[in-house]
């Protein structure tokens, strides 16, 4: 978290500029791979408290639902959400700009992914800013050399700004998409930040530039290796299985829903990132030496995959 003197309505549409040219790239990207559907296009019109544009696909044959979010919010004060690590800041006017986003396809060989990045300028007397982020994987089906792929790739958009920020990020990513009531990790993680001001505004806003076009390089070739393999009914309903403890994570600990919910922005945007399907099972049992099994045992379990 840092200060700064400039002109933050020039900063922060540096920021907006970026966000939103993303949003266009992740929305053409989702829609070529998927070869038919296509996203929403509604644009609330700005106002005193900001923009949204959300944009939403669904019931693609290749993507099953994908979301991409963009907002600029402005308010009097910040959502408790956004303070619990910086009580300070409570009670202060603010702006923030994020993007965020979600990709569920239908093949349970392909894995879920998310990316959030956000930028939150608040007018205390000087100013405080900061960025923060990151992106992981959720796969259902294991494959080493996805979660390589994915983890070098992640390790790629963080080198250039100093060898030892990857290993910090990636234990902060493990740490935090996990659920403590079922002692259990989302996924296989990758890269998340918080209160990022390194190196000042210019070099934070590079930095964030290089994790958004990473994460591109990083899933989309996964998708494309993946999104025709062929499955059937078991491979099914385990990916549904296992998008019940997404649902879990994003209902009950995911900041970013909270904040959401919070900042009064529309609810079906907030929830947009939820897949459209999935299932609960009782004391589900997974069979000795499967690849299900395999999937808890070693791809949920912390490790170096660089």
């Amino acid at each position: 978290m840092d200060t700064d003197p400039s002109h933050h309505s020039v900063e922060i549409e540096r920021v907006v500029d970026y966000f939103t040219s993303l949003q266009n790239s992740l929305c053409r990207a989702v829609e070529a791979t998927d070869g038919g559907a296509s996203f929403s296009r509604e644009d609330s019109p700005a106002s005193a408290t900001g923009r949204a544009s959300p944009r939403v696909l669904s019931g693609g044959e290749i993507i099953e639902k994908s979301a991409v979010q963009f907002t600029h919010s402005k308010g009097g004060q910040l959502p408790s959400a956004a303070t619990e690590r910086n009580p300070h800041l409570a009670g202060h006017s603010f702006e923030a700009a994020a993007i965020s986003t979600i990709i569920h396809p239908r093949n349970p060989y392909a894995p879920t992914t998310h990316l959030n990045l956000r930028f939150f300028l608040v007018k205390t007397k000087p100013l405080v800013w900061y960025f923060g982020g990151g992106f992981d994987l959720t796969p259902y089906y294991g494959f080493e050399e996805d979660a390589v792929h994915f983890h070098r790739t992640a390790k790629a958009a963080c080198d250039p700004f100093g060898k030892e920020i990857y290993p910090k990020l990636k234990a902060r990513c493990d740490q935090y998409f996990f659920l403590p009531h079922r002692q259990e990790a989302r996924g296989i993680g990758g890269i998340f930040f918080d209160d990022w001001t390194a190196g000042g505004f210019d070099s934070s806003l590079a930095f964030v530039k290089s994790v958004g076009e990473h994460f591109m390089e990083a899933y989309f070739p996964i998708l494309e290796r993946r999104k025709n393999m062929p499955y059937g009914e078991a491979q099914r309903d385990f990916q549904l299985y296992r998008r019940g403890r997404y649902v879990e994570f994003n209902l009950i600990f995911d900041r970013g829903t909270r904040y959401g919910l919070q900042s009064g922005r529309q609810v079906e945007s907030v929830l947009a990132s939820l897949p459209p399907l999935a299932s609960w099972q009782y004391k589900r049992e997974l069979t000795k030496g499967s690849e299900e099994e395999r999937l808890n045992k070693y791809f949920l379990q912390p490790r170096d995959w660089v």
